[in-house]
């Protein structure tokens, strides 16, 4: 059997109405809103289970956002110093969430961890996940360029990389943590890669962080390196995800992996790379040339921002346009990024995305023959 999970998907899931009331809830404890996300998280396993996929996540119902777990498990940052970014591609109406990550901001003190960050998530799904579990955390490289506000942090942390080397550990440990646990899919989600693709963000590297971007790139890759060493078991997936932004169907980064395909590619050590290819901003599947031998690309070839649900000859078409630079059989298909990186969600419903994770299932099925 080749990869186990041929139909992927990055981990998020839209919130049900009823977390999102309860969450706003200020009357609420909280056991009583535990009690609702443990309820909603076994419905969304339900769900993942009868459209066919063979691993499982708890949605992330229980963070702010992707990153949530870091931010409430750190002292040293300020939401007071948040740091506003771009987002593009809003429709009519529709602004980013604000406060992603909430309470997130600036740092303003020495980190200073108060709790294990996904502890409370293993040990949920480990009691009643129907198959093998994936968790997802934000990679280091996620916070200097959105917790770094200079005159504020600067006298804390000097550099960026001072900030960065202390956020590093506590995400090894983690890491560590969740292999030794039996966790079988561990999955980085990094973003911030995208600043190197992107003429407009290398600009911002250089400019507004006063970083050069090509030596940025090798620290951020030294630094992942770093956060998985000695996690490596047999039978486990160490993965990443990159992508262009997500927040309420929007994006701030556009291009193809071209500029760093290379070094990514070649000197990451995961098995698993999660990429988008949803649209023309990702390029195209030449950059996939330089992924080495043996490990895995899964193509985000459905969109979690728009509910119009793909053809399936058409993704069938793109699945072998990939396999001319990566055989087929370390090729995996899923959504282009998760469905709710803020608790906010993207602008489908939730019917709208099991239509599209149950696509995903049946097209799988129907490239390979162990999906």
């Amino acid at each position: 059997m080749g990869f186990p999970y041929r139909a992927d998907h990055v981990g998020s899931l839209l919130r049900p109405k009823e977390l999102l009331d309860a969450r706003k809830n200020p009357h609420l404890t909280r056991d009583q809103l535990e009690g609702i996300e443990d309820r909603q998280i076994l419905d969304v396993l339900k769900h993942q289970k009868e459209a066919g996929l063979r691993i499982f996540t708890d949605g992330e119902l229980r963070r702010t956002s992707f990153m949530g777990d870091f931010y409430e498990s750190v002292d040293g940052l300020d939401q007071e110093y948040e740091i506003a970014r771009a987002w593009k591609g809003a429709p009519s109406g529709v602004a980013a969430a604000s406060g992603i990550g909430a309470p997130g901001g600036a740092v303003v003190a020495k980190l200073r961890q108060t709790k294990r960050l996904a502890k409370h998530e293993v040990d949920f799904l480990k009691q009643h996940a129907p198959g093998d579990i994936k968790m997802t955390l934000p990679t280091a490289n996620q916070f200097p360029a959105i917790g770094y506000k200079k005159g504020i942090s600067d006298k804390v942390y000097a550099t960026y990389s001072e900030f960065l080397w202390d956020i590093a550990p506590i995400f090894k440990a983690e890491i560590q943590a969740l292999s030794n646990e039996g966790v079988k899919y561990i999955q980085i989600d990094a973003p911030r890669y995208s600043y190197y693709i992107d003429p407009r963000w290398r600009q911002y590297v250089k400019d507004e962080m006063g970083v050069d971007p090509d030596k940025a790139l090798d620290e951020a890759i030294k630094v992942d390196n770093f956060c998985l060493e000695g996690a490596k078991r047999d039978g486990i997936v160490l993965a990443i995800h990159l992508c262009r932004g997500n927040n309420r169907s929007q994006w701030y980064a556009e291009g193809g992996y071209d500029p760093i395909a290379e070094k990514l590619f070649t000197q990451l050590n995961v098995d698993t790379f999660l990429l988008e290819y949803e649209s023309d901003r990702s390029g195209t599947f030449e950059p996939l040339r330089f992924v080495p031998k043996g490990k895995v690309v899964v193509l985000g070839l459905v969109s979690s921002k728009e509910a119009a649900v793909e053809p399936q000859d058409k993704l069938i078409q793109r699945i072998q346009e990939a396999g001319r630079h990566v055989p087929l059989e370390n090729l995996s298909l899923s959504p282009q990024c998760g469905f709710a990186s803020t608790m906010e969600g993207n602008l489908l419903s939730e019917d709208e995305q099991w239509r599209k994770l149950q696509l995903v299932v049946d097209t799988a099925r129907k490239v390979w023959k162990d999906a």
